[in-house]
This record gives structure tokens, C-alpha cells and sequence, in this order.
């Protein structure tokens, strides 16, 4: 309709940005175990200022961690910028300079050529390091009890992924990286390990089919696995104009897998037909073959078609695919395993890399179609069971993240965290669950007195 006014819902609701840093004393309802000490910190886009793109994209603004601190039954709240080299630049200008994914078509002359980055997609706590990731710069160093940005953390000398992995075992951190080279949307993949003391031991490149978005990936015991799904980047279309990610699905899905201990000229290059995978809930080694369970989607939602037309909405799904290593043939075998739609998977920590029992996600039992994370699910991958834990009322849920009881408890044996949008109040609340018994409900509510912008990912720190 002429004169109809387009409201961004990427700028709208609990997308909207909060740009108020605060620190708050939490009421809590019920009780915090004694034994969860610690700190849950979480992460998401929130832009410093109006972005200068009509077509600002979610995953595009300004990273801020929220930090919710545990102890003695008491929890406290504090929130701050991640002050990278852009968040400094534009708010020294007082506003946007950069257009959405550092497009040069919407970019500022002022800041052309200046770095982007945004440090908005996880916060990890290794080696005694709280680092904030992203997928297109180095990790960005902060002080886990102020929140004070201390800067990138060199030693990775470029971009890195969004998503490593721990390794329960060797306390390494492994990781990659994508689109590296020289032009942005290049071809190259990153392999990197991080040691358990901190130290960046090893990175090696090699070359993808194609530029794809490849926003995590899959480590087992021995073998890392590469997801290049056709969710490409390109910078001709960028300079034309045209979306610079999109949905390309004649470009079929590779999983390029590799021994952690091998050279990267040893990778082999499975396939499936296109689908999009955001995230795994884990991987490992079973018989000769590769197992990893994955959130997959028929198509890559939140992003247009290679010619510029809207995406199809879509949902995703718990599959297995299933790499024989000892077989000729390169074509993954994929199995549903659940009919619930979800996304943020989780599993505790410490089966990482390991076969798992428990996996707990954000669930949409509405079936909208739709990323609606509108209930919390633990499946029982040993029993086949699912528990369910549904909100009402519009309330929504991030992503789940399971705290062990101890070091050497069971598998599954602790507890729960989510921050829940509620949407009649906008504010949020921290939730604590027994993991293993959902549909008994919250254990203790830490209430928020004000809302935290919906995000991506967090992670559980004792310190």
C-alpha cells in the first residue's frame, strides 16, 4: 500500500534493542541450589544505533552480554556493550556506520574499510578466559565479573568461528573459521585447536566447494566434520545490490570430515541434498562410522533466495546423519529422530565429542512453521522419551544451557538455565530446572525488572 510505513521486526518486540547497560539485584521465587555458583552469560545483536540498511538483519547488530551471577541462593544481573573497533568508531560518531554484514553498498565512506566485526553470537568461558565470538573476527576478550571489553584476543590471528568445542577429555578447544582470504566470501575454511591452558596450537586453511555460511560445525574423539551448505555468500551479488547471503540450494550440502590429527589435505567430502543446518547437538565415533545429531532445516531459514526473493519459512528438525568411514560410498545417511520442531540444542558439556544420552533444545510444539521457541524439551535419545515444558501467554524461551551437579555426576545429572521473555510484563526472568525433570517446572525464578532482548547463545562459567 502507498504510504504504508515498514516496521523491521528485526527492530521491533523483544528484537528491539535495549541500550541501557545495568545492574540489578534479582528477586528470586523458589530456591537456587546451593551448589549452582557461578555465572550464566549470554549474548545477542543489539544495535548501538538506527542501522543505516532498510534491510538490517538480525544476526547483523552490536553484541551485548547479559550476566546473570549465582551464589548463595542470591542472583544479580549486569549487562554491557562488547566494545569492538566498530561499537568505538560509531560511538564516537554518534551513529551507524556500517551496513549489515559491513556491506560496502550501505557503509559510510568514513568507515570503509574499517573493521566490522560485532562480537554477537556466543560467549565461552575457556582456560580461564571469557571470550565473545563471532564469525567473521577474532575472539573479543572481557573481564567475566565486570563485563569490561579487554580487547581481541590476538593470538588467533583472524576470524574464527561462533562455535567452538570443548573437548571433555584434553580440555582443547576446537574451531574454524570461514570465507577466508584475502576478497570477502572467499572459499577457505580455518581448522584451529586452542590447548587447555589457553595457548593457539595449531591453524591450517584449505578450500570449501563454495563460500557458505558455516555457522557451526561437528567434533568427535578424532575427527572433525565441515558443514558447507548452500547458504552462500557472494560478493557480486553484495555489489549489485543483491543479498550478500542467500539461498542457493542448487549448490547441494558437503560435510567435509578430517582426523583432528591430520593434515587438512586428507579431508573427504561426504554429501546430502540441500537442507541447512544452524546447529548440532553433538557428534561422535560409533563402530566405523561418524554419528551427529543435527537441527536440519529443508531450507535456510531468515534469508533470501540467491535472486532476491523472500525465503520460504521453515522449521527444523532433530536428524542423524551418519558417515560410514568405511565404506565407498560418500552419501551421508540421514535419519529423523524426533517430530517436535526445535533449534539451540543442547547437551551437557561433559559428553561433548562423546555418544550422549540427554539432549534439551527450544521447541515449537504449535508447529508454526516457524523459529517460535515457545516451550522447552528434553529428549531421552536411551529411552525415547521427551518431556516438554510449554510456556503460555506469548512468553518465550532462549536457548537452554545445562550446568552439571558436580565434575562427577551422572550424565544429565543437574540443572537447567533459560531466559524467558515474558511477553504480557516485557521483561524476562532466569529459570532454573531440574534438567532431568522439566514437566515439575521451574525450581527457582530469578525475575528481571526489565526485558533481555531476544539473542543467540550462553554458556555456564564457575569461577
Amino acid at each position: 500500500m502507498d504510504g504504508e510505513v515498514r516496521i523491521n521486526p528485526y527492530l521491533a518486540g523483544n528484537f528491539a534493542p535495549l541500550r541501557s547497560e545495568d545492574d540489578f539485584e534479582l528477586e528470586v521465587v523458589g530456591e537456587i541450589p546451593a551448589g549452582l555458583r557461578g555465572a550464566l552469560f549470554r549474548t545477542g545483536p543489539n544495535p548501538q544505533f538506527e542501522p543505516r540498511d532498510p534491510n538490517h538483519h538480525w544476526f547483523a547488530g552490536d553484541g551485548m552480554v547479559h550476566g546473570f551471577y549465582l551464589a548463595d541462593g542470591k542472583a544479580s544481573y549486569r549487562n554491557r556493550y562488547v566494545r569492538t573497533p566498530k561499537w568505538k568508531l560509531e560511538h564516537e560518531a554518534g551513529r551507524a556506520l556500517f551496513g549489515t554484514f559491513g556491506n560496502p553498498m550501505t557503509t559510510d565512506p568514513a568507515a570503509m574499510g574499517q573493521d566490522s566485526g560485532v562480537a554477537n553470537t556466543n560467549i565461552v568461558w575457556h582456560a580461564g578466559k571469557l571470550l565473545a565470538l563471532e564469525e567473521g573476527h577474532m575472539p573479543t576478550a572481557m573481564d567475566p565479573r565486570s563485563l569490561e571489553t579487554l580487547g581481541y584476543a590476538q593470538a588467533y590471528k583472524g576470524r574464527t568461528t561462533a562455535h567452538p568445542k570443548i573437548d571433555p577429555k584434553t580440555g582443547e578447544m576446537v574451531w574454524f573459521a570461514y570465507a577466508v582470504g584475502e576478497a570477502p566470501f572467499a572459499t577457505g575454511i580455518s581448522y584451529g585447536v586452542t590447548d587447555a591452558k589457553g595457548e593457539v596450537v595449531r591453524r591450517d586453511d584449505f578450500q570449501a566447494p563454495y563460500c557458505s555460511m558455516i555457522h557451526d560445525f561437528m567434533v568427535t574423539e578424532n575427527h572433525v566434520l565441515f558443514p558447507v551448505l548452500p547458504l552462500t555468500g557472494s560478493l557480486e551479488r553484495a555489489m549489485k545490490g543483491m543479498p550478500p547471503f542467500a539461498w542457493e540450494p542448487g549448490k547441494g550440502s558437503f560435510v567435509g570430515v578430517m582426523r583432528r590429527d591430520a593434515d587438512v589435505s586428507t579431508i573427504r567430502w561426504f554429501n546430502t541434498e540441500a537442507c541447512y543446518v544452524f546447529h548440532p547437538l553433538n557428534a561422535w565415533e560409533e563402530e566405523g562410522k561418524l554419528v551427529a545429531d543435527v537441527m536440519r532445516y529443508d531450507v535456510a531459514p531468515l534469508f533470501p533466495n540467491a535472486d532476491g526473493s523472500p525465503g520460504t519459512k521453515a522449521a527444523a528438525r532433530l536428524f542423524r546423519w551418519t558417515f560410514d568411514l568405511t565404506g565407498a560410498s560418500d552419501a551421508i545417511k540421514e535419519e529423523p529422530l524426533d517430530d517436535l520442531d526445535g533449534e539451540f540444542p543442547r547437551v551437557d558439556p561433559r559428553a561433548e565429542t562423546l555418544k550422549h544420552r540427554h539432549g534439551w533444545y527450544a521447541a515449537d510444539p504449535t508447529a508454526s512453521g516457524t523459529i517460535k521457541q515457545c516451550a522447552i524439551a528434553h529428549l531421552d535419545l536411551k529411552t525415547g522419551k521427551r518431556q516438554l515444558y510449554a510456556l503460555s501467554g506469548g512468553d518465550l524461551t532462549s536457548e537452554p544451557v545445562f550446568v552439571p551437579r558436580s565434575e562427577t555426576a551422572d550424565e544429565g545429572d543437574g540443572w537447567l538455565t533459560a531466559v524467558v521473555w515474558r511477553a504480557a510484563e516485557n521483561r524476562s526472568d532466569l529459570l532454573i530446572f531440574e534438567a532431568l525433570d522439566l514437566e515439575k517446572g521451574p525450581i527457582a525464578t530469578a525475575k528481571v525488572p526489565r526485558r533481555v532482548p531476544f539473542g543467540f547463545h550462553g554458556n555456564w562459567a564457575s569461577f
